[in-house]
């Protein structure tokens, strides 16, 4: 198998100061990069430029960036995509596999872990490792299987999970705190 090496992306995210930040990050280390704030403007780039890789936030203001993966792989059949959010779930990280991306990062993304997950390689040692999850992250996880499921319906999803929608919006806005992976780190 032949190593690929990237010159050129697109980073596709509704925040124009992250876009802009990682963009000079990326910059620094050689790469052209262009941004967009919206699909349909992502869209205009990657057929003008065909960019070797793009990076995709799975929530834009009109739509879902899991929408944007197919449009983009017709653009170039061999660009590699990236999803990242701050919303992390397996659910959704199984359905943009399903739909052709290549990764799935969780926010906040450092340059490292985008250049790690175009070469190929984990994220960290610390993500290779196996660990317990946390009862709260699989709560969180099962929570956004159940809004997949119901493609966001906060009502639907509270029912499908047998609590109050009310319960279920609280438990929304308690997002779990990161993994620990070490096992000797105190919980």
């Amino acid at each position: 198998m032949t190593r690929r090496t990237f010159a050129s992306g697109l980073l596709i995210d509704d925040d124009e100061l992250y876009l802009r930040t990682l963009q000079r990050s990326l910059a620094r280390r050689g790469f052209e990069i262009d941004i967009a704030m919206t699909s349909a403007d992502a869209l205009k780039r990657a057929r003008e430029r065909a960019p070797d890789f793009a990076l995709i936030d799975l929530r834009l203001r009109e739509q879902s960036g899991l929408e944007l993966i197919q449009p983009l792989r017709a653009c170039r059949d061999d660009m590699c995509i990236l999803l990242v959010t701050g919303y992390a779930s397996v659910a959704t990280a199984v359905e943009a596999i399903k739909r052709g991306a290549d990764n799935y990062l969780p926010k906040p993304v450092s340059v490292d872990a985008i250049l790690r997950a175009l070469a190929g390689q984990p994220s960290s040692l610390a993500e290779s490792e196996p660990t317990m999850t946390r009862l709260s992250r699989l709560e969180w996880e099962h929570i956004q299987q159940a809004l997949n499921e119901t493609r966001g319906n906060i009502s639907a999803a509270a029912r499908l999970l047998g609590m109050h929608r009310r319960s279920l919006q609280r438990k929304l806005a308690k997002r779990p705190g990161p993994e620990r992976h070490t096992a000797d780190s105190p919980d």
